[in-house]
């Protein structure tokens, strides 16, 4: 049964922005920092361009590993329980990385805050299936995806040219940062209650693991789901990575970098919501996704093409959808016939294990295609551009589930 605290009108709203926080903190802030804070790691660790590339990509290794079992075991414990062990898990792993004195430790750590990350994004979106229905469930999903990329805006812009120099060290950037998590996820263990979906009188976790798997597996949208986020994904994540770094090395000042990197994801963050509400408006959610793709693909491959202003106008197209365009996607997974409420965190977790072999396998392959020697080479770009070809290809035969499906012919 419900009790009081979670049968209160409000609560939902707090679990909500309690969602969208740990987007912000413990995921998008803890990884993001990094991008901006490479070169003074690489300084003080003596760490070469395919080496920053294996941490940035590290995370997603962990969650090959993690990720699928993460969406099990949500479905199976209830959300807030996993989501509050995975949150101080990953702020004590993620300060981990500030004592690191070399790569292999540094990527040790990284690792092991990339098990406990990974866990989190089912969870979340687990918890606002539970909560939330209808259009109302993909607007929520926006609304912690704006959270993420209020994370990605404000850590990018933030770490390196306040906080380090503030706090001593991007050592005691990574302290803060693993702290605030840790707090994060006290609040979930001890302010949020685990119960059933709006309307409902019981509880919707404790699906058997073995049910779970043999529901979700053989539906062939969400491994086709799985394919679009691995290009869309491999070719932003190898972007975002390299992207600070490259413009440094191309003359920019380390403000103008950050800055723009700053800018992408406040766009991202700001259209997180409208393309929600839009893909909830026309009730036709590929519609509104597949030119997300074509613009990304196009504006990726080029970005070293064009002059300083058209880099900023590029990055702003790219940035615009990115989060709306993850929100989206990880919604269809929950439509898609047979799924629903109950083995929505399993179903996820299937789509972001596929994922996350673009986001392993894109960075360090595409900082290894750079050019000391030329570092305006286009060739990163090129490959990134085509991870999001792939991604669109595989987009093409992912079934509809929006409102409208019905109506289509």
């Amino acid at each position: 049964m419900f009790n009081s605290q979670s049968n209160r009108p409000n609560h939902r709203w707090y679990v909500l922005t309690l969602a969208a926080l740990t987007f912000t903190f413990t995921v998008a802030m803890q990884q993001i920092c990094m991008t901006v804070l490479f070169k003074e790691i690489s300084e003080d660790l003596g760490l070469s361009l395919v080496e920053i590339g294996v941490i940035w990509g590290i995370p997603a290794l962990a969650g090959l590993f993690i990720v699928f079992i993460g969406g099990l075991l949500s479905d199976r414990y209830g959300a807030k329980r996993v989501m509050g062990i995975a949150c101080l898990l990953a702020g004590l792993t993620g300060a981990l990385r500030g004592i690191a004195g070399d790569f292999p430790s540094l990527v040790l750590f990284t690792f092991f805050m990339g098990l406990a990350v990974w866990v989190i994004p089912s969870s979340v979106f687990k918890t606002t299936a539970t909560w939330f229905s209808g259009r109302r469930l993909v607007i929520a999903n926006g609304a912690v995806s704006a959270g993420m990329g209020l994370g990605f805006t404000v850590g990018s812009l933030i770490s390196a040219t306040i906080l380090s120099p503030l706090l001593g060290g991007w050592q005691n950037v990574l302290f803060l940062y693993g702290g605030i998590s840790v707090i994060i996820g006290l609040l979930w263990l001890f302010t949020v209650r685990e119960h059933g979906g709006i309307g409902t009188a019981i509880s919707i976790s404790g699906v058997p693991l073995r049910q779970s798997i043999s529901r979700v597996f053989p539906i062939k949208s969400l491994w086709l789901l799985g394919l679009t986020l691995l290009g869309y994904t491999a070719c932003i994540q190898g972007l975002i990575g390299y992207f600070p770094t490259y413009l440094r090395n191309i003359g920019w000042t380390a403000a103008s970098a950050d800055g723009t990197l700053a800018a992408f994801s406040v766009v991202s963050a700001l259209g997180a919501i409208p393309l929600a509400l839009l893909s909830a408006k026309i009730g036709l959610k590929k519609a509104v996704l597949f030119p997300v793709l074509v613009v990304t693909i196009v504006g990726v491959a080029l970005l070293p093409l064009v002059d300083n202003a058209m880099v900023c106008v590029l990055m702003i197209l790219i940035g615009v959808a990115r989060d709306g365009f993850m929100a989206v996607c990880l919604t269809m997974s929950t439509e898609t016939k047979g799924i629903g409420v109950v083995y929505a965190a399993t179903a996820m977790g299937l789509v972001q294990t596929v994922l996350n072999v673009g986001s392993l396998i894109s960075p360090p392959l595409g900082n290894s295609l750079a050019d000391p020697g030329n570092p305006a080479s286009p060739l990163p770009f090129f490959l990134w551009a085509a991870f999001g070809l792939l991604g669109l290809v595989a987009f093409i035969f992912v079934k509809e589930t929006g409102w409208k499906r019905k109506e289509l012919p």
